[in-house]
């Protein structure tokens, strides 16, 4: 197994060719894709291997929207003929196998620094100087350093938050609340909504402005707004929180104009993250942080101080695993493997809301395709109900968007809102970056009968 140390073990010096601070998905896969070629390196993680994606993130998140999907199935399973007889749901049960899982890669992210020769580092980091980083009483120094401490959910500064939860407790609820209230209009807010909804909740969501999902192209924040009323959780647009209290009923949020919603059993903040650099000391090293603690980096991940690095969610870039990792292993190849100019590439990454229906994108949204190519754009729409439904009452649309620009009529924008929409966005993100036009989608021919087909059949 990796070598830990401990702040228990006193007076260590010890210096690396690279120390990464932090072991989530970036910093793993940077100090991992840093050994392979050849350099000594060390990651330094005060709680579980994985960061929030394996702990508090992608990886529970997913298998707890599996156990919403179970539900949605079941309830079309009389359209098949099936006589099923639905008892309840235990979540505890559904929470322990999670768990279980969950551990198990804890153990395996592990066992791969180990296979690499990365040393594994327990405790809080805090930087002395631009190269060296205290652990307790131990100081470790490196030719290099990378930050990597990701990011955590935002508690409102309003009387009473301390009421409510946020997304990393919700992995820690050892049973289902049946009335929810959720503050907050992004992807974490309408993920978690539709599975307490999905798994018997009573479900309410507030948020501060018009819509949810506002980052994202207007078709799909509509689409879902309508997808949720559909399946019986309001969301009450315009409420900016202003305190919570604890009533013999339950909890009630109050808004800055004085309504109230609740009682609940459950208040959950959703309203945005924040970075780990609280404890780093960054000034120490020089390294200049914005006024919300994220680092800025350049291109090439860089810091103003050239040898100390940033990745992941603590610069404020795309919070995405995927993201994160990329961006490790290609700041790897530049640095130690002798890639000159590897660096990633924001533009068309693909991304998905697990929310219920599911949403995938890649690329620009309408909007931002129209502000910088004007009448060059041209768009093609489509909505349809997947075959899935045809043989019962219940309904879900599926509707999708393609973005064109010029006489060509380059495709720089794909989404997608229905069943299957986050398994098909992978290869559709392929094409795009690839350049693909219309005419190269119109001259694929379709696999059918599925839902994807109407991305290469839409006129």
């Amino acid at each position: 197994m990796t070598k830990k140390r401990s702040n228990r073990e006193r007076g260590l010096t010890k210096e690396y060719d690279l120390l990464v601070i932090g072991g989530g998905s970036g910093g793993l896969a940077h100090a991992q894709r840093a050994a392979e070629y050849g350099a000594s390196a060390a990651v330094i993680e005060y709680g579980p291997l994985g960061g929030t994606c394996v702990n508090v993130g992608c990886v529970p998140k997913k298998i707890m929207w599996y156990a919403a999907e179970h539900s949605h199935h079941l309830q079309h399973a009389a359209d098949y003929g099936f006589n099923i007889d639905v008892r309840g749901h235990d979540w505890a049960a559904l929470k322990s196998r999670r768990d279980v899982y969950v551990k198990r890669l804890n153990d395996i992210y592990e066992n791969n620094l180990d296979k690499r020769g990365v040393e594994y580092i327990t405790g809080a980091a805090r930087f002395i100087d631009a190269n060296t980083v205290a652990v307790g009483d131990d100081e470790y120094r490196a030719e290099r350093i990378v930050v990597a401490t990701g990011g955590r959910p935002i508690v409102p500064q309003i009387p009473g938050a301390e009421h409510g939860i946020t997304s990393d407790d919700f992995f820690d609820l050892d049973e289902r609340p049946q009335r929810v209230l959720i503050a907050g209009s992004g992807y974490v807010s309408v993920e978690l909504a539709g599975i307490f909804n999905a798994l018997g909740s009573e479900v309410q969501v507030v948020v501060r402005k018009k819509g949810i999902v506002r980052s994202f192209d207007s078709m799909l924040c509509s689409e879902l707004m309508a997808a949720t009323r559909d399946s019986g959780f309001p969301i009450e647009t315009g409420v900016v929180p202003a305190g919570a209290e604890k009533t013999v009923d339950g909890i009630v949020l109050i808004s800055e104009d004085g309504r109230r919603f609740g009682p609940v059993d459950c208040l959950l903040w959703a309203v945005g993250r924040a970075p780990n650099t609280d404890g780093l000391e960054l000034g120490k090293a020089g390294v200049e942080s914005d006024s919300s603690g994220f680092v800025p980096v350049d291109k090439y991940q860089q810091t103003n101080v050239e040898h100390i690095c940033a990745i992941g969610d603590v610069t404020g870039a795309q919070a995405l695993t995927p993201v994160a990792i990329a961006a490790g292993r290609r700041l790897a190849d530049r640095i130690y493997g002798g890639m000159e100019g590897r660096h990633l590439d924001y533009k068309t990454i693909p991304t998905v809301i697990f929310s219920h229906p599911p949403m995938g994108t890649v690329g620009l949204t309408e909007d931002e395709a129209r502000a910088e190519y004007g009448d060059d754009v041209k768009v093609y729409t489509t909505g349809f109900t997947p075959m899935y439904y045809a043989l019962g009452d219940k309904k879900q649309r599926s509707v999708m968007k393609l973005i064109t620009v010029g006489d060509d009529e380059r495709v720089v924008g794909c989404h997608v809102i229905g069943d299957g929409a986050d398994e098909m966005m992978q290869g559709f993100a392929v094409a795009i970056r690839m350049g693909a036009t219309k005419k190269d989608f119109d001259d694929t021919v379709a696999i059918h009968p599925t839902s994807a087909e109407e991305l290469v059949t839409m006129r």
